[in-house]
């Protein structure tokens, strides 16, 4: 049993990352299993999804979980997900997810900033695009659309964050 103590209150924005087993590089390319997961459990325990980004082995999300509890929300996004993709595969056992997740609290507005920020270029970092409107399994374009982001943003000039947003 885990003695991690989070910290959540109401009204309380948190940036998290989860980590598939092993970095497993499953998530991209089943990326509709995670996304309806994510989808069936917001219908169920609603909460906001502000900003979101999934790579090959992990993914971020910033969400406000409301009234809910934020790790029983997070459990049932990675069960729901685990259940669908052994479903798909025929496999009768395996471990998708790493055990745990990495939470930060967002403090203010210029913290939410860099974190929607941190999300949107996070495919960049890792090298999988040159530009972040290349990654389309992000809300970037969410974003783009009501121009929050020109066009070119984080493709002329290498974006450096200073913070450890758990990976």
């Amino acid at each position: 049993m885990t003695n991690i103590r989070r910290y959540y209150k109401d009204g309380q924005i948190y940036f998290l990352t989860h980590v598939t087993y092993n970095r497993q590089p499953l998530l991209v390319n089943n990326f509709r299993l995670l996304w309806d997961s994510i989808r069936s459990v917001q219908s169920e325990y609603p909460f906001e999804n502000i900003a979101w980004v999934v790579l090959p082995d992990h993914f971020h999300i910033l969400i406000d979980p409301g009234k809910n509890d934020l790790s029983g929300i997070m459990r049932k996004i990675k069960l729901s997900f685990s259940v669908r993709y052994r479903d798909l595969y025929n496999i009768q056992k395996s471990r998708i997810w790493q055990n745990r997740f990495w939470d930060h609290i967002i403090r203010n507005q210029n913290d939410m900033n860099r974190h929607i920020d941190y999300i949107h270029y996070n495919a960049v970092k890792h090298g999988y695009v040159y530009d972040p409107f290349e990654w389309k399994y992000s809300s970037l374009y969410h974003y783009a659309k009501q121009s929050y982001y020109t066009n070119d943003w984080g493709v002329n000039k290498l974006l450096k964050f200073a913070v450890d947003y758990g990976e």
